[in-house]
This record gives C-alpha cells, sequence and structure tokens, in this order.
C-alpha cells in the first residue's frame, strides 16, 4: 500500500514537471521561457509555471498546408494525436513538451524509493525532493544546464528536512552524516571542477550538495557507492557515443542525469540496508 501511495504521488507531481523544465530549459543568458513556441503566454496557477503542456490558444489556430497538398507535415517534436481536426481543417494542439515519459520516471521513482525505504520519516524527504530531481535532470538533458534557481534551494530543503527526520522516532539515518555526505560530495565535486572547468559545470557542484547529503543519511559507503555509480554510468554512456561515432572526447554530455541516477542506486541500496 505504502508502494501504491508513493507512485499515486509521483503520478500526481509528474505532470507539473514539464512545463516547469519547457520554462527552465534556456541559455544561461536568456530569461525564463513565458510563452509557447508561438508566443503565446503561458498561464495557470503560480504564475504560469504549473499546467499543461499543450497550449490552447495554438489549438484555435488552422495548421496550414502546402498549394496542392495534404495535411502539413508534423512539426518537430510533434506527436501523434497532437492534430485535431476543425471547420479549417486540421489544428495542431502544440505540445511543447514531452507530457509522458517525465510524469512516468516521477511515478517509479517514488515507487522504488517507498519500497526500498518503508514507514520511516526520511522516505517523506525522498518523495519531496524526488520530482525535483526529475525536473534538474530533464533541464540538464535538454541545455547542459543545472539553474541555481533549483539547486540551491534543494540543498537547503535537504538540509532541513534531514534534520526534521532525525528528530522523528524509527529514522534510519544521520543528520551529521547528511551534511558532512554534502559538504564531501560537494567538495569533491568543486575539486574536479577547478581541474578541468571545462569539463565539469558549477550546476554539478552544487547540485552534488544535495545528492552527497541525501546520501550521507545512510552513510560513508553510500556516499561513495552513489558518487562512483554516477560516474561510472556517466562513463558508459559517453563511450557508447564514441563507440557509435556520435561524439568525441572532448564533446559536452549533461552529467545531472547520470549524478541523480547513481544517487537513486544509492539510496536504494542504503535504505535496503539500513
Amino acid at each position: 500500500m505504502l508502494t501504491v501511495l508513493a507512485a499515486l504521488w509521483g503520478a500526481a507531481a509528474g505532470p507539473l514537471v514539464p512545463r516547469a523544465a519547457y520554462r527552465f530549459s534556456v541559455e544561461p543568458e536568456d530569461p525564463w521561457r513565458d510563452a509557447c513556441p508561438e508566443g503565446h503566454a503561458l498561464t495557470g496557477p503560480a504564475r504560469g509555471w504549473l499546467g499543461s503542456t499543450r497550449c490552447a490558444r495554438c489549438a484555435a489556430v488552422p495548421v496550414p498546408a502546402a498549394p496542392g497538398e495534404g495535411p502539413a507535415p508534423d512539426a518537430p517534436g510533434e506527436e501523434p494525436g497532437d492534430r485535431a481536426a476543425g471547420p479549417d481543417g486540421p489544428r495542431r494542439t502544440a505540445r511543447y513538451a514531452p507530457g509522458v515519459l517525465v510524469p512516468v520516471v516521477t511515478a517509479l521513482s517514488c515507487a522504488v524509493l517507498a519500497a526500498a525505504t518503508g514507514l520511516r520519516p526520511e522516505l517523506a524527504v525522498w518523495l519531496l525532493l524526488a520530482p525535483v530531481a526529475v525536473l534538474l535532470a530533464t533541464i540538464d538533458r535538454r541545455v547542459h544546464r543545472l539553474p541555481d534557481r533549483l539547486t540551491l534551494p534543494a540543498a537547503g530543503a535537504a538540509a532541513v528536512l534531514l534534520g526534521a527526520a532525525a528528530l522523528l522516532p524509527e529514522h534510519a539515518g544521520s543528520w551529521l552524516s547528511a551534511l558532512l555526505g554534502g559538504a564531501a560530495l560537494g567538495g569533491f565535486y568543486f575539486l574536479l571542477f577547478l581541474i578541468n572547468p571545462n569539463g565539469m559545470g558549477f550546476g554539478d557542484v552544487k547540485l552534488a550538495l544535495s545528492l552527497g547529503m541525501a546520501l550521507g543519511w545512510y552513510g560513508w559507503a553510500v556516499v561513495f557507492a552513489g558518487g562512483f555509480a554516477g560516474f561510472l554510468l556517466g562513463a558508459v554512456y559517453g563511450f557508447g557515443l564514441m563507440v557509435l561515432k556520435r561524439a568525441g572526447r572532448k564533446t559536452g554530455i549533461p552529467f545531472g542525469p547520470f549524478m541523480i541516477t547513481g544517487a537513486l542506486l544509492g539510496l536504494l541500496l542504503g535504505a535496503l540496508a539500513a
């Protein structure tokens, strides 16, 4: 029942991620997106940060077709079913962000965390941080960027929430160990950034703070396992790209998703062993 409830939480929080990811996925010098690709303002709760991944105003505009040809071809990124019939011809419902994969990943992540952690206070922390982690992974995959507006609050939230969990009975970790784990993993990534700024972004350093705290909750062995898993996954991905000749030795890859996946594996290991 706990796993089912966690999956339902992930299924409810997951659909809120794609629009936020779309708005955050910009280059560092650009402002956050406040309109769909066609220029229609994004409206909805939280000043437009929450809402559907389809633009209702775009749905009212017929899709043009070339003279003498059939329906217009699909737009880049358009999925089957993104067209709706109208009196003036087919209309595009304008999905500007993926609408299925991200919620599914969020729900699955919450479910496996609940199954491994059980009814312990720290589970609430993992479930609150999981959607944020999926959001960060999505943004980094798209634009190779981890925004300070997310990484720094996530680190602060992890410290506060784990401190609260440590005050409750039946917890299976240590708040002091969590803080030290965050400092250690963050410091390690900062050292890598100083050695090779072109190979390690400073956003990865800030992300390492919250991931290190989560891993450190269960001890130093989990910090090492989760951190190593992230590097291993990133190395396998990069090597695969090189084998397929889709990247070279100096090609940059988004490392955040691998850091987060490695931390998830480390958390599962720590929770099962606790």
